[in-house]
């Protein structure tokens, strides 16, 4: 069992709660809730940061490359990009396929809740400044370039399914040895860890707040996976992290997604 912060839709509030993985459900306010029976709205409300190639097979993929144009050298950082609040969802809220897409990629990454400001801190220390973890879906239209911001793939709305929850950093015995599995149509389609990542949880916290201040309720992803999965319209797609929970969502045509001024 484990100590989760959750919000309900509409409402303002973080509530808290209990997630029971065995049976899938929830108890709060003196009451058990199967997962699937509530209107979970995104728990987190500060920036968003995605990391690239943070996974060592993701990495090799493109090293034989790194010394062409117009780099030449591989990176000395981490690589970030944002995903804007207007990418961010739900659980169980529609992934909007745009016109003329035929697929989108599937992205999945574990996040890092900050709890608390954090600026040039050590990596000895990094977990002090985190409040939890969650399941983020970095949803893309499938492109090849790394060398220039891909806003118009990756930033498109309700493209960043967030939830269903935050649990408690405590609660996670090592964020550097999750697995990590992604279901279409509640079939297999990629499994990682977290125990391949190219920096640690806590030697990215480092890294990044080195020219950078997180701040309470951003979510830093630790990375995506080789080889991201792809969803078609109507294909339901399901995250699972070990000690986090689910993440699911449909894939639904643009025209026909209703709310969040998408017609």
């Amino acid at each position: 069992m484990n100590k989760v912060k959750f919000k309900h839709q509409g409402i303002q509030q973080i509530k808290e709660g209990i997630y029971q993985a065995d049976q899938n459900r929830i108890e709060f306010d003196g009451k058990q809730c199967p997962l699937n029976e509530l209107s979970l709205d995104v728990p987190v409300s500060g920036t968003v940061y995605g990391t690239l190639l943070n996974y060592k097979g993701e990495y090799a993929k493109l090293e034989p490359s790194m010394n062409d144009d117009p780099y030449k050298a591989p990176p000395k950082a981490p690589i970030l990009y944002i995903k804007p609040i207007n990418t961010h969802i739900g659980y169980g809220t529609a992934i909007p396929l745009p016109e003329g897409v035929e697929e989108v990629s599937i992205g999945a990454a574990l996040g890092v809740v900050i709890g608390k400001s954090a600026k040039k801190i050590k990596k000895e220390n990094a977990l002090d400044y985190v409040a939890g973890y969650t399941i983020v879906n970095d949803v893309s239209i499938p492109h090849e370039s790394f060398y220039r911001p891909a806003y118009k793939e990756k930033a498109r709305d309700g493209f960043c399914p967030i939830g269903p929850w935050i649990v408690d950093r405590d609660d996670v015995e090592n964020s550097n040895d999750l697995g990590i599995r992604v279901f279409i149509n509640g079939e297999l389609k990629q499994e990682n860890t977290t125990s391949n990542l190219v920096r640690s949880v806590e030697q990215l916290l480092e890294e990044v707040t080195d020219f950078m201040t997180l701040y309470e309720g951003d979510v830093l992803l630790v990375g995506v996976p080789e080889n991201a999965p792809t969803a078609k319209e109507s294909d339901s797609v399901k995250i699972e992290i070990d000690g986090i929970g689910t993440l699911e969502n449909k894939v639904v045509k643009e025209k026909i997604v209703v709310g969040g001024g998408i017609v």
